[in-house]
């Protein structure tokens, strides 16, 4: 196909954006730690290769951490088979093992830690990279390429992808899954041909391998199908028969093609050892059907492997009710805010997508508002929905997300919104084209393309000037990035990513000891040697000289308990008597305590 030149230019500069992703995400990746995940999923996704053996984070499907781990099959590691962390021979594993045998694989076993870490990431970026290529084709088709070239910009310079894109998590992962599979899966409604179907089942399958929480394509692809053929002219009844026939079909290869993968994962797994690891993980004294299912195939050949889907479905699902001790606002609670995703959202998105959106919506409301008054026809309701069933997908997944978002147990950061963002680049840029091809918007050409300048360079450099530190991003309505931490911690401000500034600061200023209180991946004993003094400031009395704080532990021990919460807070203010000598990066606080003032 020979190209024009408005194609040619698109093309270019949609390089140029790929290009500037790829470039900050592996620069600013390179000068990463370890985060908090990482130390769990980089040797789970290692031992599924080279050990074929699952025991390790079942909880997350095999994929992502796989495709981490792919790059290091080509290195000469060591991986500690012979560490009870890993053989567990006497007793089901507790949570943390996976963490210990972390640390063993990446600073104990003769290993290079910051190769491991490299390596892995970057495959990560490749996920990264390719993602945006499919959201840019994605908009060419819906709307040419002015669309797609604004989701891309949107994309390449979000911080929340270029904070999480660039590292071993389940997130990104969890993002491609849902735009991958709703793709195809919006393409087989619209022609349910066979070979349509086996893409969607394919594509699904994708995205359950990738993150639990993606179960909820089920009643999205659900309520897709049933949809569409009943806004259909001709017999309703007929097609609602075929689609509910041909999407259970497409449901049944992604369920079916689970076996080979999980297969391969637990080839050398016992069927004994899954057996027990599987009845100690759903808490048999009050098992579910679904949990006592799970047990059954946990040891019977060929159900091993959706036996071990089902675990570690369950498993999420647990963790999802149980919920997660969190900072968020002042306050320390095990439980969930319904408002903290909203207040996340708010404060984690660059203000300037903001003020666009919120321009879209107001420029939408008023042309409907006005072709009311004048009578003019317009397509509403059921024939909208069928004329712009891809738009109308992604209103109903954001809705669908966004409630299990808020009702969920679990406040675990801004990254957990990931899926919905690409959907809202489509919406909001596509809502943009229609604004600006608007009568006001084509008479005053140059105020519409001065706006599109202001907005999206804004956009963009509130992206570039963080750089590297995308993990701590906050925009001006949390008091931007400095002040961030005082809306909300964890992997939305401090994952251990600025372990390596600390080691640095050590060196470069001599310090003989210093106490750390560290949240992250890092094992800070290898780096540190014996400088390193483990600082527990639940039961180690103030020290004296250098202490070192991770904010996330700083705010959790600042914070004000929740009437729910039950866990002692507090031992940090006795820091309020203190400024901080340095703040390094943005999440290791360092103090100098002197010794007469204990």
């Amino acid at each position: 196909m020979q190209l024009n030149i408005s194609d040619k230019i698109t093309f270019l500069i949609a390089g140029l954006l790929l290009v500037t992703m790829f470039t900050t995400a592996f620069f600013s990746m390179k000068q990463a730690a370890l985060t908090y995940d990482e130390l769990a999923h980089i040797p789970a996704g290692y031992s599924y290769l080279t050990q074929q053996d699952y025991r390790i984070n079942p909880e997350h499907p095999p994929l992502a951490k796989s495709i981490g781990a792919f790059p290091l099959i080509f290195l000469d590691l060591n991986f500690p088979t012979d560490s009870p962390n890993w053989t567990q021979e006497n007793n089901p594993p507790a949570w943390w093992v996976q963490f210990d045998l972390g640390r063993e694989f990446l600073y104990e076993s003769g290993n290079n830690p910051r190769q491991i870490i490299v390596w892995s990431r970057f495959a990560m970026i490749g996920m990264l990279v390719f993602m945006g290529w499919f959201l840019f084709r994605w908009a060419r088709e819906l709307g040419g390429n002015k669309v797609a070239l604004g989701v891309l910009a949107l994309f390449s310079f979000s911080p929340t992808f270029l904070a999480h894109g660039r590292l071993v998590n389940t997130d990104i992962a969890a993002a491609l899954g849902v735009v991958v599979a709703t793709y195809y899966w919006i393409k087989f409604i619209k022609n349910p041909s066979w070979i349509n179907v086996v893409k969607a089942g394919v594509a699904f399958l994708f995205a359950l391998l990738l993150k639990f929480s993606l179960i909820l394509l089920v009643p999205f692809f659900g309520i897709l199908a049933i949809t569409y053929p009943l806004l259909s002219p001709g017999d309703k009844k007929k097609k609602l028969l075929e689609y509910i026939g041909k999407g259970a079909l497409a449901g049944i290869i992604g369920v079916l093609l689970i076996w080979p993968v999980y297969q391969f994962a637990i080839a050398n797994y016992p069927a004994e050892r899954q057996l027990r690891d599987t009845v100690a993980d759903l808490q048999p004294e009050s098992i579910t059907v679904p949990e006592s299912a799970a047990v059954w195939m946990a040891d019977k050949e060929p159900f091993r492997p959706w036996g071990q889907y089902a675990r570690g479905l369950l498993m999420a699902v647990q963790r999802g009710q149980f919920g997660n001790t969190t900072f968020f606002l002042g306050e320390m609670r095990s439980s969930s805010w319904f408002y903290y995703f909203p207040v996340m959202y708010a404060t984690k998105i660059p203000i300037a997508f903001h003020l666009l959106t919120g321009m879209v919506a107001l420029w939408e409301i008023r042309r409907i508002i006005r072709a009311s008054r004048k009578s003019e026809k317009i397509k509403r309701g059921a024939t909208w929905i069928k004329d712009n069933f891809d738009i109308s997908a992604f209103f109903l997944f954001i809705a669908i997300y966004w409630a299990a978002s808020i009702n969920t147990n679990l406040n675990l950061g801004i990254r957990h919104l990931m899926p919905i963002f690409p959907f809202m680049y489509f919406l909001v840029v596509l809502g943009a084209k229609r604004m600006f091809n608007g009568s006001y918007f084509t008479r005053n050409r140059t105020i519409a393309y001065s706006l599109v300048v202001v907005i999206f360079g804004w956009y963009g450099l509130s992206s570039l000037s963080v750089f590297p530190h995308y993990i701590p991003y906050y925009n001006a309505l949390a008091g931007g990035t400095d002040d961030g931490y005082q809306v909300a911690v964890d992997s939305n401000y401090d994952w251990g990513q600025d372990f390596y500034k600390l080691v640095s600061y050590v060196e470069e200023n001599n310090i003989e000891k210093v106490h750390l209180n560290y949240f992250g991946g890092e094992d800070p004993e290898y780096w540190l040697g014996d400088k390193y003094i483990k600082y527990n400031p639940r039961e180690d009395e103030r020290p004296t000289g250098w202490l070192a704080v991770s904010v996330n532990e700083l705010m959790g021990g600042k914070g004000e308990p929740h009437p729910t919460y039950d866990q002692p807070t507090g031992y940090y203010n006795w820091l309020n008597e203190y400024e901080p000598v340095e703040i390094l990066g943005y999440s290791i606080f360092v103090y100098y305590i002197p010794p007469e003032i204990q």
